[in-house]
């Protein structure tokens, strides 16, 4: 039995809400999503998975009616599905009042309940939220009802606030597999067993590293899976070292060429580190428009000989001060020293 899984898809979100790439990301979403229904159409998947957050929020009718019209492409895959924290069963839920396709089953209840696939001999077990969160484990007693075939459960949580989960008895429950959501890094827990697929695209700037879904297969000889990257784009941290010969436009070149060696289609966060001429300001806004970058942050320190300065101010107020605090230990007291210099030495060149 070949499943795929996801969790978190997240229709309807815009992420990074106000920058230029916003709508485009919001479809990208989508497309994705399409994506994925393609290919399990492609490899003809008897079961899709859906681990909770298909929406980012409430789904409009219109919009469950374009999801059906996808699984309707797929007839001969089994989907089920459940509500997550963020699309959570209000009374008046569209999910509630929609009618699904033939081979569509929502797990909408709020304690977990069962359904059967008879075609693939697969028994699926999940619940809803109800509500925005859930403090307390929602699986903590569910176990498989000891019928012949297959056995996966469905849960949406892991933090405090949204179903605290126990690994190690998720682990020991006995299912086949474990299909999880809500964390949008996709992570395997236990071997072949428990896992969260994460958010099938980057949904926030602070979703770095691979997304995509799962895809498993149960079997005589147990469960195998394994994390298939998907996502139109990542978050990249791009740090970027200079040194006291770089200049603005030094500077540009090598964003424009980091960029473009690791994807103009990759949304950027942007640092600056190392050791800069003291003469040097670089216009960080000027390297934020050089791309789809999101954050540009300047940490470099000003290259300053300390030495040398001490032999040229000595006796004066900017020696007692280098004297006093050029050793500092920690980061915020060495920006505060560099910030304090700066200032000391800008004040004397206006004399």
């Amino acid at each position: 039995m070949r499943f795929i899984h996801l969790a978190d898809v997240h229709l309807g979100a815009q992420p990074d809400l106000g920058y230029p790439w916003s709508r485009k990301r919001e479809e990208q979403i989508w497309e994705s999503f399409r994506r994925v229904i393609a290919e399990a159409a492609e490899e003809k998947t008897d079961l899709l998975i859906i681990a909770g957050d298909l929406f980012h929020r409430q789904p409009l009718m219109r919009e469950l009616k374009e999801v059906n019209y996808l699984f309707s492409t797929i007839p001969d895959t089994s989907v089920v599905l459940t509500a997550g924290n963020h699309d959570y069963l209000k009374k008046d839920s569209a999910y509630l009042r929609f009618v699904w396709g033939g081979n569509v089953t929502g797990l909408w209840n709020e304690s977990c309940s069962a359904v059967y696939l008879p075609r693939i001999s697969t028994w699926v077990y999940g619940c809803s939220y109800h509500q925005r969160e859930i403090r307390e484990n929602l699986y903590r007693d569910i176990r498989p009802n000891g019928k012949d075939g297959f056995h996966i459960l469905i849960g949406h949580g892991g933090d405090a606030s949204h179903s605290p989960l126990d690994v190690r008895k998720l682990q020991t429950a006995g299912f086949d597999y474990v299909a999880l959501g809500h964390i949008h890094k996709p992570q395997i827990l236990a071997e072949n067993r428990v896992a969260f697929s994460g958010a099938l695209e980057p949904i926030d700037r602070n979703d770095i590293g691979e997304h995509g879904f799962i895809r498993g297969s149960c079997g005589k000889n147990g469960t195998r899976i394994s994390f298939v990257p998907f996502a139109a784009c990542s978050y990249v941290p791009l740090d970027l070292k200079v040194t006291d010969e770089d200049t603005q436009f030094s500077v540009e070149q090598e964003v424009r060429k980091q960029i473009a060696r690791r994807g103009t289609e990759n949304i950027y966060k942007l640092k600056l580190i190392g050791e800069r001429s003291p003469e040097v300001r670089f216009a960080m806004d000027r390297l934020a428009g050089l791309g789809q970058v999101i954050e540009a942050e300047d940490q470099t320190r000003p290259g300053y000989n300390i030495k040398g300065l001490q032999e040229r101010y000595a006796g004066s107020l900017i020696g007692e001060y280098i004297r006093l605090y050029a050793d500092a230990a920690d980061e915020v007291e060495r920006l505060a020293f560099d910030y304090g210099l700066e200032a000391l030495l800008e004040a004397e060149d206006a004399l």
